[in-house]
């Protein structure tokens, strides 16, 4: 049986902007990617603190270490600039491999994404 599980995590990091004509996606700082083990393309769920807004985009890297996160395209409707978001992948792997697996979850610097 395989059972999907979360994969990576960016634990509540500020939204920086909302692009509505941009043609679609998330905008990543490339190191909060790579320390959350997230991929460019990779399916992401957005979960948005301040209301509650729940929606699925891919993510692209941004600059390195330039804290952005921007909402881009219709996405850009459902978050404001400032507000707090949660970013989640999921994997789907085998309930032995499950026992073991362990997700990569970060925890940045909420006021300016950091990760120190």
């Amino acid at each position: 049986m395989q059972i999907q599980v979360v994969k990576s995590k960016i634990h509540r990091v500020k939204v920086t902007g909302a692009d509505l004509n941009y043609i679609g996606s998330i905008t990543i700082d490339v190191a909060l990617m790579e320390a959350s083990n997230i991929f460019e393309g990779e399916k992401v769920s957005i979960v948005n603190i301040n209301n509650g807004e729940r929606l699925e985009t891919y993510a692209i890297p941004g600059p390195r270490n330039s804290g952005e996160i921007t909402l881009n395209g219709p996405a850009a409707r459902k978050v404001h600039k400032g507000d707090i978001i949660i970013i989640i992948s999921y994997g789907i792997i085998s309930t032995e491999e499950a026992k073991e697996f362990k997700p990569s979850i970060i925890f940045p610097n909420e006021n300016d994404n950091s990760l120190t």
